[in-house]
């Protein structure tokens, strides 16, 4: 038995199928000429394709050196396979989702979930997304594009499913501030400013797809779905969203004495989200379930939940545009743009979808006297060719997400998140910093 395994036609014949089954599922069969090598490598030997080991060494055996360098070389071609077709490690770094995920939460996305991308810009440095280690350089080479394709996956992207995607925003970016959206900057300190004052904002660099920023949302809204937020709740195709235990919203609490700090520890109210309102009187991201331990302390006097006014328009929000007098606890409805659907292009209407149709969908847009032109010829019309998506953060009143930047387009889809394998506290000291209660938890 032990001689069948080890023999090189069966050896052959196990690597070449599941060769074969990878191409069926990239649906490139241009790739099975890579059975050739294949072939080369069990059978015939003639190309001697492990160029750093030694062919037929004196003994049979290699160095430590060179055994070292094929293990490396294996473990980096092996993992790389992995993380770009089946799973990929992400850590939380905001509290955007919080308290559903948390700051210090590393967990692992489903690239099959959906299907894995291929890549856009496949010359890249292994295990790093946009920058290499110690440097401002970037980790990869553009000399090679590949257009959005999309393998298949085990299923489509749910309503609520926790998703981590590109962000939107994140085509262009100010290199010292990469964490922030260019168009906010933008609109902000001016196109001129933002460009010439490499001091604070550094160079300002394009990225492609693929090389954009990681973020993590819930997809509240799918394509096809109309939705609406009002005074905070949000509605999609007219009922109210289900309501999740981590749901967060700002609170201001006041006091008729201090807080003790460990009475906030017992809570879950993380130091970064105490905020001093006013003498007694604080800022805090609570849960239902926490809002009502609040209530409960003999020095609290009042809890109200903190909502902006229907009807006052924040420039900030999506599309910055007056005529959408929209903001982070009233919006819409809006309905999510789906591949094949059809809209009358005005220019009432052009703010919600000027961006899809000019950087998503790759369309030459431009307006002149009140003539919208796509690539230029006059548009009364438009059709989508992709799907999109709605993404917002559990920490409703602190989360950057489709409120400010919009549609999410398929194509910027990563994966689902799957489960948390390890949780750290960064409040906390040595062991204590561990979650030991979140460790290995799925992810709902």
């Amino acid at each position: 038995m032990k001689e069948f395994f080890s023999n090189k036609w069966f050896k052959f014949a196990v690597v070449a199928l599941l060769y074969t089954l990878w191409v069926i599922w990239l649906k490139n069969f241009w790739w099975l000429i890579g059975l050739g090598v294949i072939y080369d490598i069990y059978i015939t030997q003639k190309v001697h394709w492990a160029f750093w080991k030694k062919k037929n060494p004196p003994g049979g055996k290699q160095t430590k050196v060179v055994e070292w360098v094929d293990a490396i070389i294996f473990a980096v071609i092996a993992a790389s396979f992995i993380r770009m077709f089946f799973i990929e490690a992400y850590t939380i770094p905001t509290s955007s989702m919080e308290k559903s995920m948390l700051v210090g939460d590393y967990l692992f996305v489903s690239k099959t979930a959906y299907g894995p991308k291929t890549p856009n810009t496949p010359l890249s440095f292994p295990f790093v997304h946009n920058t290499l280690p110690l440097t401002t350089s970037k980790s990869y080479v553009e000399w090679i594009k590949r257009p959005y394709k999309r393998m298949a996956g085990w299923g489509k992207i749910k309503n609520n499913d926790i998703v981590v995607f590109h962000f939107p925003d994140g085509d262009t970016v100010a290199f010292k501030v990469q964490n922030q959206s260019y168009y906010q900057l933008t609109r902000s300190y001016g196109r001129d400013r933002l460009w010439s004052d490499k001091a604070n904002f550094g160079e300002i660099i394009a990225r492609p797809v693929d090389k954009r920023e990681n973020y993590i949302k819930r997809c509240v809204a799918i394509p096809g779905d109309e939705f609406e937020i009002r005074k905070g709740v949000l509605f999609i195709n007219g009922k109210e969203q289900q309501h999740f235990p981590g749901m967060q919203y700002n609170y201001l609490v006041r006091l008729n004495s201090t807080f003790n700090p460990k009475a906030l520890d017992r809570l879950g109210i993380a130091n970064d989200d105490r905020q001093e309102y006013n003498s007694l009187q604080y800022i805090f991201p609570m849960t239902d379930k926490m809002t009502g331990e609040m209530k409960k302390f003999t020095n609290v006097t009042g809890v109200d939940k903190l909502l902006d006014e229907p009807g006052r328009w924040d420039s900030a929000i999506f599309p910055s545009d007056s005529r959408f007098a929209w903001n982070v606890d009233n919006f819409g409805p809006l309905k999510v743009p789906k591949k094949g659907e059809s809209i009358s292009l005005t220019m009432d209407n052009l703010p919600l979808y000027r961006r899809i149709i000019d950087i998503y969908e790759n369309n030459d847009l431009e307006v002149k006297d009140n003539v919208i032109k796509i690539n230029g010829q006059p548009a009364t019309s438009y059709t989508f060719k992709m799907d999109y998506y709605w993404m917002m953060g559990d920490n409703r009143h602190n989360s950057a997400d489709s409120r400010y930047w919009g549609f999410v387009p398929e194509d910027h889809v990563v994966g689902k998140a799957s489960f948390i394998w390890l949780s750290m506290d960064k409040d906390k000291k040595f062991l204590s910093k561990i979650r030991f209660n979140r460790l290995f938890r799925s992810i709902h």
